[in-house]
């Protein structure tokens, strides 16, 4: 498997921990980062455990560590207040802060690639159409569990949710993180596919 280097696997858990860390000082609201940080904090001591017995591939552990800052960062400003996303609404003259569309986005790339790779590891699947299906289906599915869990937060903690939705008054917020998740799987297999493939023959 062309995995991380112990050298490496250090540096990329240093990034997250960094992140972590540096999110919560002087979060907007330690409730809303807790809620967006929850998956690194469970994810990643899942990578580290089966680190061994199941090597994740170097394009997914770079991904994933990607990630996890994405999600730091808006954790630490909220998503609706990052400075990341009031530049370039100032810059580019836009209606909101765009840094939770972009967020969304990224919750369809990067599982995109994990997802791809534990079908082509795991299961008889090869690479072709039915694995490209499959992929995109199940991000697909995770941003809309992720949609599951905004709207259980809106009926248990009311306007003291909005922190988390960054809905910023689009009616049509749930939907559009739908379709950007489905965007960015279906780029992440376009863009990744040949890189990942290479990687993943290696380990045999």
């Amino acid at each position: 498997m062309t995995t991380v280097s112990r050298r490496e696997g250090v540096l990329l858990v240093g990034i997250v921990v960094v992140a972590l860390v540096w999110s919560a000082i002087g979060a907007k609201s330690i409730g809303t980062w807790a809620l967006e940080v929850v998956w690194v904090l469970v994810g990643a001591p899942l990578v580290l455990v089966f680190r061994r017995r199941f090597p994740l591939s170097r394009l997914v552990c770079w991904l994933l560590v990607c990630h996890a800052v994405v999600l730091c960062y808006g954790g630490h400003y909220t998503y609706a207040e990052t400075p990341l996303g009031d530049w370039f609404r100032d810059r580019f003259d836009l209606s909101r802060n765009h840094y939770d569309r972009f967020a969304h986005f990224v919750q369809g790339f990067v599982p995109a690639v994990l997802v791809r790779e534990l079908l082509l590891r795991l299961t008889p699947l090869r690479r072709g159409g039915w694995t490209f299906t499959l992929t995109t289906a199940v991000c697909l599915a995770i941003s809309a569990c992720f949609e599951f869990v905004e709207w259980a937060s809106a009926v248990i903690l009311g306007a003291g949710a909005d922190a988390f939705l960054a809905t910023q008054g689009d009616v049509w917020d749930t939907q559009w993180d739908m379709f950007l998740a489905l965007c960015g799987a279906v780029l992440a297999q376009l863009l990744l596919g040949r890189v990942h493939n290479r990687q993943l023959r290696a380990a045999r």
